[in-house]
């Protein structure tokens, strides 16, 4: 088991969250736009969280900034976090607007506040677990969904919640984190979702 864990630490890294979250709004928000729509709309948001922190990620492993793409040394995550949060800050400008989509638009503004607290932690020598909040992110994201459209998902948000206890089994079998950085992590992860309902449920 211990050999099997930490595959899950890559297959749900943080970088396939915003696509994961986008997934579901597609499949859950309420199909008000037609396919072509929401394919063009999968489309931006893989650009942006996903192709462009990764060849931001290898430039920086380039210059000797990061190791792995896991950001284990708590120096390593500020200049990834900043550009994670202004990223993400362009697309909800650009792309997934509050007029268009605004159930992903409270997860992504969610996320930002999510990755700012992140980002403050490290002055204080926190090393919150980045997964941890992109999982707790997620799931309280679906559990809106669920509530907002009146959906019985049980489930898949069953489901999210199993797959996150998973994934922190792996982050400590791979002594990346220890349980209070993952406790502040799903913290971190769940708060800024579960405040924002107040504006779109």
């Amino acid at each position: 088991m211990k050999k099997i864990l930490p595959f899950f630490s890559y297959l749900f890294h943080p970088i396939f969250i915003p696509i994961l979250g986008t997934i579901f709004y597609i499949l859950f928000g309420g199909n008000y736009y037609i396919t072509e729509q929401y394919y063009l709309l999968l489309l931006q948001v893989i650009i942006i969280t996903f192709f462009l922190p990764l060849s931001f990620f290898y430039l920086l492993r380039t210059f000797g900034k990061v190791d792995t793409i896991m950001l284990s040394d708590l120096s390593q995550r500020k200049i990834p976090l900043l550009m994670q949060m202004i990223l993400t800050a362009v697309l909800i400008q650009k792309s997934v607007t509050i007029e268009r989509f605004p159930e992903l638009y409270f997860f992504f503004l969610g996320g930002i506040g999510s990755t700012f607290i992140a980002f403050a932690l490290i002055f204080v020598k926190i090393k919150a677990s980045i997964h941890m909040i992109a999982m707790s992110a997620l799931s309280f994201f679906v559990i809106g969904l669920s509530m907002h459209n009146e959906l019985n998902i049980i489930y898949t948000i069953a489901s999210l919640f199993l797959i996150t206890g998973i994934v922190a089994s792996s982050r400590l079998v791979m002594k990346a984190h220890t349980i209070e950085e993952l406790i502040i992590g799903y913290a971190a992860g769940m708060l800024p979702q579960v405040l924002l309902w107040i504006l779109w449920l």
